[in-house]
């Protein structure tokens, strides 16, 4: 009876066997997973059915490795052409990496500013240098494509979160900014990574940006700089090349214990190259070079070239009341889109912009009462066409480089004539063409003569025609500078610390010759 039991259950077990497909072995506890598609695939042969499935998923998947080949092709120097011309230096004849000749053709940079052709041939060789110079000349470039050069030259170099192997120190935040701009235009084939680190703004995003990436270059304010090194954030004992920009207003503006500090954090200057840039070389700025460089080259940039060659300078004689008419006028009747306004006072700029903006002209300013936001903000909404006027103190003098200003007016001049070639430096930039406009009112006319002494030349001095003199509208109220000075003659009456003469001087400079006379009686 046992025996037919056993029978009966073998020839059950071989005729279930026998139902069971052939095609799908697989182990007895995973039975559900075994009919799974990565189980197909895993064995082969699959059906025919599922080969044409397979082939175009792959063909999709090798596409995309193949053509950032097509992207990296070389660039050919071919493609930028520039003519020899004699005096002038192509950036052609300098024998610069490839990369950056590309991102130079890019910047449309045909021939080399006396600043850069003198410096950038010597300092690519590590050579320290002292430049005279002020800005408007290239000074900024020829500094960054010299540490490029070295940067690039140097194909075995740790780059290191935090350690740069460059540095450039600058005064004011719009400076390092700008250079810092100016540098990531001039890497762009370069792969090499441009860090900015100034105050005013958020720390932690600058922090993130410092440690979150090798930085070959550091751009940076002192007191800023300073506070990063003291929690550790930088690092500057690798730097191989350090730039110390506008050292004359270090000086004035008290930042050489800070700079010192900065020196003496880096190599000794016998292992790392110096570079050292002022609008003039005091002797002050001379004794920090003997302290800091070594076996320097000195470069000048005389400021009259800088403030005659590329810009057409024009003082228009005029009253305080005739200034506002002149400036409207030019900027609504010829339509002017790029304009940069000086005054010497911050509640000047706000009377002004508030008078500009009754008479519906796009307009803004730039000061100290200005929060460092918003300064950034009002910067690029002029650099980008959004801001047809910007109004500023001398906070925009220096460094701030805007492609395509054509006027600058000097709506007060100056106190110094230092400031007046810083001003009138932001039109005429890179050998293009730019206009100054200045007024010479009642008190202003006092400072021509320092200011044509400073720049060895003598300005043109006119009256304005009867159409700048047009009233211009009153606008959707009354203006602020109305407000606080009152109207008309009365406030000339007034006089002044610097004034002399009678209220005679009041009398329209444009109606008859009378006029002419007693303004040359200033």
């Amino acid at each position: 009876m046992i025996k037919r039991l056993f029978k009966l259950m073998r020839v059950k077990l071989s005729t279930d066997s026998t139902k069971r497909p052939s095609a799908a072995p697989a182990a007895p506890s995973d039975e559900k997973e075994s009919t799974t598609v990565p189980q197909k695939t895993a064995d082969k042969p699959v059906t025919a059915n599922e080969h044409p499935v397979d082939k175009p998923a792959e063909k999709k998947y090798r596409h995309p490795k193949t053509s950032p080949k097509a992207k990296t092709k070389p660039w050919d120097i071919k493609k930028f052409e520039v003519v020899p011309e004699p005096g002038k230096t192509r950036f052609h004849d300098l024998n610069l990496p490839l990369e950056l000749m590309h991102a130079i053709a890019d910047l449309e940079f045909q021939y080399c500013t006396p600043i850069q052709a003198e410096t950038i041939a010597q300092t690519m060789k590590g050579t320290d240098a002292i430049g005279q110079a002020q800005t408007g000349t290239g000074k900024s470039a020829a500094f960054l494509i010299a540490i490029m050069c070295t940067l690039l030259a140097d194909k075995n170099a740790k780059r290191q979160k935090g350690v740069p192997r460059a540095l450039i120190i600058a005064p004011t935040r719009e400076l390092v900014m700008q250079i810092a701009k100016d540098g990531q235009k001039l890497a762009k084939y370069c792969r090499l990574n441009i860090g900015a680190v100034f105050g005013g703004m958020d720390y932690e995003k600058q922090q993130r940006e410092i440690e979150g990436r090798p930085i070959d270059i550091l751009a940076a304010t002192p007191g800023r700089l300073i506070d990063f090194q003291r929690r550790r954030i930088v690092d500057l004992s690798a730097v191989k090349t350090m730039v110390i920009d506008e050292a004359d207003r270090m000086l004035d503006m008290g930042f050489i214990p800070d700079v010192r500090r900065i020196v003496n954090s880096t190599p000794d200057r016998g292992k790392r190259q110096t570079l050292m840039f002022s609008a003039t070389i005091t002797s002050d700025v001379q004794r920090l070079a003997s302290q800091w460089c070594k076996n320097p080259i000195k470069v000048e940039v005389a400021a009259e070239n800088v403030a005659v060659d590329t810009v057409e300078q024009i003082i228009y004689l005029a009253t305080a009341e005739e200034k506002y008419s002149i400036l409207y006028n030019m900027v609504v009747g010829q339509k002017l889109d790029r304009v940069l306004v000086f005054t010497n006072r911050r509640d000047e700029t706000r009377r002004l912009t508030e008078r500009l903006t009754r008479n519906n002209i796009s307009c803004d300013m730039l000061s100290g009462d200005v929060a460092q936001k918003k300064r950034m903000t009002t910067l690029e909404k002029f650099r980008n066409g959004g801001i047809k006027v910007l109004v500023a103190t001398d906070v925009a003098g220096r460094g701030i480089h805007i492609d395509g200003i054509s006027h600058v007016f000097n709506y007060f001049l100056p106190y110094e004539p230092e400031d007046y070639v810083h001003r009138i430096g932001r039109t005429g930039r890179a050998g293009h063409h730019g206009t100054a406009i200045s007024f010479a009112d009642e008190e202003a006319a006092f400072y021509l003569p320092d200011i044509e002494k400073y720049i060895d030349h003598k300005l043109k001095c006119v009256y304005p025609d009867d159409k700048l003199l047009k009233t211009p509208p009153k606008g959707t109220g009354k203006p602020a500078a109305e407000k606080s000075k009152g109207q008309g003659g009365k406030r000339y009456n007034r006089g002044g610390p610097r004034r002399s003469g009678s209220p005679g001087r009041r009398r329209h400079p444009a109606s008859n010759s009378g006029a002419g006379q007693s303004q040359k009686r200033h």
